[in-house]
């Protein structure tokens, strides 16, 4: 009578639960293995895809058969080999060895079971003669022919890998997937186009400095001298687009696309944690988009612009490893959203305030925060300022979190904003061009002539004595608070100082949403922008800027109705809020300011 066992964890049965263990495809899996050379010291990486024949009747095609991932690492010893693919056991255990990209001890049996049922690995430590050999496979596992990792033993490298692979120093490893049944891209090259772009943005600071080289190759199993079809090497792949010579297309493939957000004249904003009496930084970066980047018809459609649609997101880095690019903050529905960049980088340290999960694919805790509304969590009447200093006198180490979390909500509104105001704001930019497009500013400045000489003063009269580059200096600083790029601020500047015009007009994304238009005295002028936030800048003046050369006669005319509705509106809340004043010296003075504008409005058009 066969003996019943009452083991914790069966391993036959826990196996194929293990299989499921969250890897989101292929090129995560892929990911862990080369974590681990990376952390043996790699200095090259392999990622070797071997295909077969598939014949369906008259049709042959390829299909993926065997992966391979080779390093010139550190290798292994024979106890350390069979310790790694051990689930839930590894060198890195221990809280003093959490330096590194590793740390959980799943890596590489976790990885290699989510997309097969037998994984092979070879290691040597003074010779690739001399490497050690052992496996896992699922099937053997769940009819207990294997209830432990077998022994390594000697046992010399097939001589497939030993053609394909470049990387065989003294040292090193391989790993070998086979039976493979749960990748989800058939062929080499889907798996390698499909990989690249997530292996290069998860190694970006490696590749970019040369710590490590990944290849990447696809080849026939069935070819008797295994000539690769794809052979190239994974290049950086930086989501906040401020690395030279990375997988961005041209023009920007060798520089720079985004330009880094200063805060408080420092493009990282620091973070201190102190732990176990140790301070531990976690660092966060903001980039956005160059005007060049933004240039032309539809940049967004362009092969740049698509290589960006692809990076969307908050960057969470540990120990310079990418974990995740979390889409939290994202709104998916708009196109300009792909033009900015934010990197989050904590030290292995910080792994359980952060939540790190042991596929190494997410900061749980940290994610969580970034996809919820922060004013959500306050309650009493409390400011989120207040809500964080509360936490942080209970020492709660959620309070980073929601600290780091906040300082990205804001930033990220102030980068919008400019984003906006990028492609808008100036009369450049109209659709509907006008045949002089200063036109306006140009007419106003003459009847303010005429007013000062009948002794009319302003504000920015005061002013108009300054030097050309104080007056120019002053208009153009104003812009940039504004949310005006500096090539904008400045040639709007020069535009107006050298014209002598007493106004600016412009248009931006403003603060108050509240204000159809802002005021200001600047540099000798007066500076007006419209609020692009508000109803009536959408409903009065933007569809009265809208192209009008291919539009049709019935398109023209609703156009002017609209505007037309538009304007009564504007007149009516003007009169609903005089209406609504009490009666007093507040109501006396609104009627006056309506009369007194419509006299001045009245110079202003007949100007006209």
């Amino acid at each position: 009578m066969t003996q019943k066992t009452h083991e914790i964890v069966p391993a036959h049965l826990a196996v194929t639960a293990m299989r499921d263990n969250g890897y989101k495809n292929a090129a995560y899996a892929i990911a862990e293995l080369m974590d681990n050379a990376i952390q043996a010291g790699a200095t090259q990486v392999e990622l070797l895809c071997g295909e077969v024949k598939n014949k369906t009747g008259q049709r042959a095609t390829n299909q993926i058969h065997q992966i391979g991932v080779l390093d010139n690492g550190s290798g292994m010893s024979a106890d350390v080999l069979r310790l790694a693919l051990q689930f839930g056991n590894g060198t890195y255990l221990e809280s003093n060895k959490h330096t590194g990209i590793g740390r959980f001890g799943m890596g590489l049996p976790s990885s290699s079971i989510s997309q097969c049922q037998r994984v092979d690995v070879w290691s040597w430590t003074d010779s690739v003669e001399n490497a050690l050999y052992t496996y896992l496979d699922i099937d053997e596992i769940k009819e207990k022919q294997i209830t432990e990792v077998p022994t390594p033993t000697s046992k010399q490298i097939p001589q497939v890998w030993r053609q394909v692979g470049k990387s065989f120093r003294n040292s090193g490893t391989l790993v070998v997937w086979s039976k493979i049944d749960r990748c989800m891209w058939r062929t080499g090259k889907a798996i390698i186009n499909n990989s690249e772009l997530l292996i290069g943005r998860i190694y970006r600071r490696f590749l970019h400095k040369g710590d490590v080289q990944i290849r990447l190759v696809t080849f026939d199993l069935e070819d008797l001298y295994y000539s690769s079809k794809i052979d190239q090497n994974a290049l950086p792949n930086d989501p906040m687009y401020l690395m030279e010579k990375t997988s961005c297309p041209e023009p920007f493939s060798n520089r720079s696309m985004f330009i880094p957000w200063e805060d408080s004249e420092d493009d990282i904003v620091k973070f201190p944690y102190l732990l176990n009496g140790k301070e531990h930084i976690v660092s966060v970066r903001f980039s956005y988009a160059s005007e060049e980047a933004r240039q032309g018809q539809n940049p967004g459609g362009k092969l740049h612009g698509k290589h960006a649609s692809k990076n969307l997101g908050v960057s969470i880095v540990r120990a310079g490893r990418e974990l995740e690019l979390d889409a939290g903050m994202v709104n998916t529905h708009d196109p300009t959203e792909r033009w900015w960049g934010v990197e989050v980088e904590f030290p292995p340290a910080l792994d359980e305030i952060f939540g790190v999960t042991n596929n190494k694919q997410s900061a749980r805790n940290f994610k969580e925060f970034l996809e919820i509304d922060l004013d959500s969590l306050v309650e009493d009447g409390k400011t989120i300022h207040e809500y964080i200093q509360e936490l942080e006198q209970s020492n709660d180490p959620n309070a980073l979190l929601i600290k780091i979390v906040h300082k990205i909500d804001n930033n990220l509104s102030l980068i919008r904003k400019l984003l906006k105001n990028q492609t808008k704001g100036t009369r450049k930019d109209n659709s509907n061009k006008r045949h002089d497009p200063y036109k306006v500013e140009e007419s106003a400045t003459l009847v303010t002539r005429e007013r000062q000489r009948k002794g009319y003063a302003g504000e920015s009269d005061k002013t108009e004595i300054l030097p050309i580059p104080q007056k120019k200096a002053e208009i153009k600083e104003t812009l940039i608070n504004d949310g005006f790029t500096e090539t904008q601020a400045t040639e709007i500047a020069d535009i107006t100082v050298e014209n002598n015009f007493k106004y600016t007009w412009t248009k931006a994304y403003l603060d108050d949403n509240d204000a159809f238009f802002s005021v200001k005295s600047k540099g000798g002028s007066v500076m007006v922008t419209l609020n692009m936030n508000h109803p009536a800048y959408n409903n009065l003046v933007e569809i009265l800027e809208k192209n009008v050369e291919d539009a049709d006669i019935e398109t023209l005319k609703n156009r002017l109705i609209n505007a037309l509705d538009g304007l009564e509106l504007l007149i009516m809340a003007w009169a609903r809020y005089e209406d609504e004043l009490p009666p007093g010296e507040l109501k006396q003075n609104a009627s006056r300011a309506r009369r007194d504008w419509g006299l001045v409005a009245g110079e202003f058009l007949r100007s006209e």
